[in-house]
């Protein structure tokens, strides 16, 4: 080029200004289980860059959609041992809600042949009974399902009067006079509310509470919202009995009244009243869901020894709104198997968080992968598994929670 004119060398100002934040992720450090899948976590943050140096920048300024994950999957070496299922059984019922079962086994990760299941009790194992509806039923609303007595109580004699039906349904139940609604009249409204009162004052206020009382009586009638949920907890040991004193549902418009708790979950709506429903541990939960204003059910509840033993020793209960949960828990002559767990309840409209103040379960050497905590949200039955030194903040979608502290 030396016969071609060389053009004068200039320098343009290019645009000085910082560029967007952007997300920095750091590599992830140490894989949480020793074999098997497990998780990594990584420290994520918000930079900016300015003059070619990193600042740290708040995390609102990043596009949220854009994070990426603070833990990745992690797999260091197969395990020798693993949980496997069988197929899920068919739903229990042909029609409403049921529940469908799965058999579990242990296996031998290479040769695939059944062990003795002692060699991954260990292990996290997933659920093997979860629920299943096949539509509504066309003739009734309600269907029995394992765990559940829906038994409906025939007075000894036929009664021709609305009125001798009333005291032949409440005789016997050992409940105030006052406790028994009143024939309603068009002119009788005074009377109405009076009783309404005697059930526990503004029935609106009834949804979304926890009643922890050994007896009671819970009105959901003329309720304003079209859902109202309420819970009964006891301490462990008891199990809770419930009669269904009065019932005004309209079955064919789809209203309905549900009953959940740990071992058992059933619908209803048509031969209520006097029904019978035991929940085989101490927590109980009622959820109602009416089409027509001023519909519901009456409740007599109370609660009594266990029949059977579903708790350990070392388990705890907790009835909100706070709590502090130290693990292990010291018992005599305790074998090292236990499992022991925490179950947490509170109000139906509260929500459940739980926080990791100090963890230690081991170090890498120490088979990180046999000590860690389980927490299991019950209203989804979805699982966390920490281990290690990991703190972790959780938080539940539904008002029940448990924790499983292996090892």
């Amino acid at each position: 080029c030396h016969q071609v004119p060389k053009p004068e060398s200039r320098v343009e100002v290019c645009d000085l200004s910082p560029c967007p934040p952007r997300w920095k992720v750091t590599p992830a450090g140490p894989c949480s289980s020793s074999c098997g899948l497990g998780l990594a976590v990584q420290l994520v943050t918000c930079v900016q860059i300015r003059q070619g140096k990193e600042v740290l920048q708040e995390e609102h300024l990043c596009p949220v959609a854009e994070k990426p994950p603070t833990s990745v999957p992690c797999v260091i070496r197969t395990c020798s041992y693993e949980w496997s299922f069988s197929e899920w059984s068919e739903c229990s019922t042909s029609c409403g809600n049921g529940i469908q079962t799965r058999r579990d086994f242990c296996l031998h990760s290479q040769t695939r042949k059944h062990v003795d299941p002692v060699f991954c009790r260990r292990f996290p194992k997933a659920i093997v009974v979860r629920g299943c509806s096949l539509g509504p039923c066309p003739e009734q609303v309600g269907t029995r399902s394992p765990g559940a007595e829906l038994q409906p109580v025939t007075p000894a004699t036929h009664l021709t009067t609305a009125a001798a039906g009333r005291e032949e349904r409440y005789k016997g139940l050992d409940l105030p006079p006052s406790a028994v609604p009143q024939e309603q009249t068009k002119t009788g409204r005074g009377e109405e509310d009076a009783a309404k009162r005697s059930m526990g004052g503004n029935n609106s206020g009834v949804c979304g509470n926890l009643f922890l009382n050994g007896t009671g009586i819970i009105s959901m009638m003329g309720v304003e919202s079209s859902e109202c949920t309420v819970a009964i907890g006891r301490p462990l040991g008891e199990e809770i009995t419930l009669r269904i004193l009065e019932s005004s549902l309209n079955c064919s418009a789809g209203e309905v009244v549900l009953f959940s708790g740990r071992m058992m979950w059933r619908t209803g709506c048509r031969k209520l009243p006097l029904s019978l429903i035991n929940s085989r541990t101490n927590t109980l939960i009622v959820k109602q869901r009416v089409v027509l204003p001023g519909n519901g059910v009456i409740l007599q509840y109370s609660s009594r020894t266990a029949t059977k033993k579903y708790y350990q020793d070392c388990d705890k209960q907790l009835f909100g709104p706070r709590g502090e949960i130290v693990n292990p828990v010291q018992l005599p002559d305790q074998r090292q198997e236990v499992v022991c767990r925490t179950f947490i309840d509170v109000a139906p409209q509260h929500r459940i968080a739980i926080r990791a103040l100090y963890t230690d379960l081991g170090t890498e050497g120490n088979h990180t992968h046999f000590n860690y905590i389980l927490v299991r949200d019950v209203s989804t039955m979805k699982t966390m598994v920490f281990h290690g030194k990991q703190q972790f903040l959780w938080q539940s979608t539904g008002s029940q929670a448990e924790i499983e502290f292996h090892e």
